[in-house]
């Protein structure tokens, strides 16, 4: 048993408290009142990182959800509602140590297997479209838009209950599908108005096609891959330096790798002949060209910033008074495999919060007041005006204009009802 003490006033002695923080003996009137006010702020205080949304910004980003689902309904996108918990089995990706890292976990006391919250939701997408519409052999496209739940904050300002919006494309793997979920996404921002935005474009089957080349071991490949998500050139070198010629230069090279298209012309001098080296740089030309008109672009090598399952084409949105990426996408063909059927997967995701001090503010519409007294009697003409798309609010304490957001009032005129100024 532990003991609190009020050092400033000698009226008060030692206080026992339990372990968890409750005081143990509490009877009347003995408590001091400041410890109770403390005990109440302990029961509505939130965990770091975690916020309660309130009515206006609510609104806000209610709203902005609905006009991203309906861009990507038009677009052919089908929407999906994955659960907030499922088995960790299913939420956790071989080898990706960050997502493992990020996902809460608890035990079923159904099935006594270990639980996860979802930390992202693009894998149970996957396996939605492995599993539960593995009769479709065609392209399938996704959408969805949801709350994830991190163990540990992504940045110092971050919340740790991201919402989750984001889109996929399933079954096939050319360009041009990565080319429409990239137009996608940065038509999604514009829906926003974000302005100034930047593309960021990398590959991460260039980085995969050395490591493979250089047979460095699995751990190794994923410490490199963490050093090079960071950018951290020091660890790069540690990890490398064992490595044979020409891989070693290669994987120093990646960091420096970076600008404008030009710079992948530069990537061919540094980098060696491989498969998948020359179809990555392929690839991003060809997108360059295709986008330039469109978006400001810049090459980065490096930008492997994403999730560990990405295999081939990733991309970033930047804009000005983010510090970081306020989009992200890319190719990860085959994480469906884990569920029965391997497909090529493209897809991009945002949290909606990060967008939060741009989005278009709305003024909450005023409303028409009706004296409970009259609710019973004026029902049906409160359900008519409710049905045009009204606010019609019920006044039970006699408040004003103000305090309920309304602008007119319904009354009784002659043996009717009628809407007045209030």
């Amino acid at each position: 048993m532990l003991t609190l003490q009020d050092t400033d006033n000698p009226n008060f002695h030692d206080w026992p408290v339990t372990a968890t923080g409750q005081f143990a003996d509490n009877k009347a009137g003995t408590l001091p009142a400041f410890y109770s006010v403390l005990t109440t702020m302990r029961n509505w205080l939130l965990p770091e990182h975690i916020a309660d949304i309130l009515p206006a910004t609510a609104r806000q980003l209610e709203s902005a959800k609905s006009a991203m689902l309906e861009r990507f309904r038009a677009a052919g996108y089908e929407l999906v509602m994955p659960p907030l918990v499922e088995y960790a089995d299913s939420l956790l990706l071989e080898g990706d140590t960050a997502l493992e890292m990020k996902t809460f976990k608890l035990d079923d006391p159904y099935s006594g297997r270990q639980l996860g919250l979802r930390a992202d939701i693009t894998p149970q997408v996957a396996r939605i479209d492995a599993h539960l519409l593995a009769s479709r052999t065609g392209v399938t496209r996704l959408c969805y838009a949801g709350s994830v739940v991190h163990s540990r904050a992504t940045g110092l300002t971050a919340s740790r209950e991201p919402l989750q919006v984001g889109a996929e494309l399933y079954g096939y793997a050319g360009i041009e599908a990565d080319r429409e979920i990239i137009t996608l996404m940065l038509d999604t921002l514009a829906g926003v108005n974000v302005a100034g935005v930047r593309l960021d474009l990398g590959h991460a089957a260039i980085f995969r096609g050395l490591a493979a080349a250089a047979n460095l071991p699995a751990e190794v490949a994923r410490e490199l891959f963490v050093a090079m998500q960071s950018k951290d050139v020091a660890s790069v070198g540690v990890l490398v330096a064992d490595t044979p010629e020409p891989y070693r230069s290669a994987f120093l090279a990646l960091p420096e790798l970076y600008g404008p298209v030009s710079v992948l012309e530069k990537a061919r001098t540094r980098l060696p002949s491989l498969p998948e080296v020359e179809l990555g740089l392929i690839q991003l030309k060809t997108l360059a060209n295709e986008l330039a008109s469109d978006v400001e672009l810049s090459i980065d090598l490096a930008e492997l910033r994403g999730d560990l399952y990405h295999t081939g084409l990733m991309f970033a949105a930047y804009a000005p008074g983010w510090p970081d990426a306020i989009a992200r996408g890319g190719r990860y063909d085959n994480v469906g495999r884990r569920f029965g059927r391997a497909r090529p997967a493209t897809g991009f995701s945002l949290d909606l919060r990060d967008l939060l001090r741009i989005l278009p503010e709305r003024d909450q519409a005023l409303g028409i007041r009706v004296d409970a007294r009259h609710a019973l009697s004026a029902r049906q003409d409160i359900e008519t005006l409710r049905s045009a798309g009204e606010v019609v609010v019920i006044d039970y304490l006699g408040e004003s204009a103000e305090a309920l957001y309304c602008d007119r009032q319904l009354v009784p005129v002659d043996g009717g009802w009628q809407v007045v100024p209030f």
